[in-house]
C-alpha cells in the first residue's frame, strides 16, 4: 500500500491532495491539463439550490504574493450540475474522489441542494461552505451563529447518508468552537479554512482592483492562519480535518498533516501552476521514502508544541 493512502470519513483516498472548492470547477474544465486520477480528488466549485451570475468583473487580481477574488459564487445551479456535470465526473473519475460544494442564502437551502442530487454516482460527499452570509438573518455568516450553524448541519444531515464536511472561515472568534458546533451537530469532518477579507487598491485610478471592492485574499499568506486553525481545531474535535491555504509544496502540505490535517487542499497555487497539485503528491511521496515512513497517517498531529 502506498505510503499516502489516506482514509478519509471512512472513504479510500490514494493521496491526501484535493483541489479546492472554487480551483477546480466541476473537473471538466481541467481534464486536458490537469492529471486528476493522480490527485485525491477534488471538490467542485459551488452549487446553489438557484443559478447565480456571481460578481461584476474583474473577479480576480494579483498582488505580490497572492491573489485576491470575488466570485460571487457564480454557478448554473443545483439542477444543471446535477444533469451536466455529476454524470461527467463519474463517468471520468475512477480513483481521485469528489465532494461537492454547496452554499446558500438561508439555513433549509443547503439541505435542499443536497436533497436534489440524491445519491448521486461519483459523489463521496458534501462540503458545506458556511462562510456566505445567512440573508434572512441580516447577513450574518452561518458559521457565526452557532444556532444557525447548528440547525443547517442537522438538516443536511439528515438529507444524506454521505459524509458532511462543514467549511469554516478564519475569521471566526472561536473557530475551535465552531468546529465543535459542527461535530456536535453530525459533521463527519471539517475544512479549514476559507480566504480572509481583504482590499487590492488600483493607485492609478484610485479603485479596488475587482468590481465588487473587496474579495478574498488565498496564496502564501495563509499558510500559517490555515495551519493554526487545523491544530487549534483538532485539539477539541475528533472528527477529521481538510486543512486547506496557502499550499504550494510539499513541505507546506506536512506541516498540515503534523497540526492533525487528514486531508490537504490546494487551491490558487494550482491556478498559478495547474501541474503544482501532482507535484506537491511527489513531493510527499520522496519525503516519506526519504524519511522512513511508511504511513504520511503515522505523523498526522505529532506537532510538538513548545512548554
Amino acid at each position: 500500500m502506498s505510503a499516502l493512502a489516506t482514509s478519509f470519513c471512512g472513504i479510500a483516498f490514494q493521496n491526501p491532495i484535493v483541489l479546492a472548492s472554487g480551483t477546480a470547477a466541476y473537473g471538466r474544465e481541467l481534464h486536458d491539463i490537469v492529471n486528476l486520477e493522480a490527485l485525491g480528488g477534488l471538490v467542485t466549485k459551488a452549487v446553489s439550490l438557484h443559478p447565480r451570475h456571481g460578481a461584476s468583473a474583474p473577479r480576480v487580481a494579483e498582488f505580490p504574493g497572492g491573489m485576491i477574488n470575488a466570485i460571487g459564487l457564480a454557478n448554473p445551479g443545483v439542477d444543471a450540475v446535477r444533469d451536466a456535470d455529476l454524470p461527467w465526473l463519474a463517468a471520468n473519475l475512477r480513483c481521485a474522489r469528489v465532494l461537492v460544494n454547496v452554499v446558500g442564502y438561508a439555513v433549509d437551502e443547503f439541505a435542499e441542494v443536497i436533497t436534489r442530487l440524491g445519491e448521486a454516482a461519483g459523489v463521496s460527499g458534501y462540503e458545506l461552505n458556511v462562510s456566505c452570509p445567512n440573508v434572512k438573518a441580516g447577513g450574518l455568516e452561518f458559521g457565526a451563529d452557532r444556532d444557525a450553524l447548528r440547525t443547517l448541519v442537522e438538516r443536511a444531515r439528515a438529507a444524506t447518508s454521505k459524509p458532511i464536511v462543514v467549511k469554516l472561515s478564519p475569521t471566526l472568534s472561536d473557530i475551535a468552537g465552531a468546529a465543535q458546533v459542527a461535530q456536535d451537530a453530525g459533521a463527519d469532518a471539517i475544512t479549514l479554512t476559507n480566504t480572509v477579507p481583504g482590499l487590492v487598491i488600483d493607485t492609478t485610478t484610485r479603485r479596488p482592483r475587482i468590481g465588487f471592492g473587496s474579495g478574498g485574499m488565498s496564496g502564501p499568506p495563509l499558510l500559517p492562519i490555515g495551519v493554526l486553525a487545523t491544530w487549534r481545531a483538532t485539539r477539541v474535535v475528533t472528527i477529521p480535518v481538510i486543512g486547506l491555504g496557502g499550499v504550494s509544496r510539499g513541505d507546506h502540505a506536512l506541516q498540515y498533516v503534523m497540526a492533525g490535517a487528514t486531508l490537504i487542499g490546494v487551491g490558487t497555487a494550482g491556478m498559478v501552476d495547474p501541474r503544482a497539485p501532482e507535484r506537491i503528491v511527489q513531493e510527499l511521496a520522496r519525503w516519506c521514502s526519504r524519511a522512513g515512513v511508511a504511513s504520511l497517517s503515522s505523523i498526522r498531529g505529532t506537532l510538538e508544541w513548545p512548554t
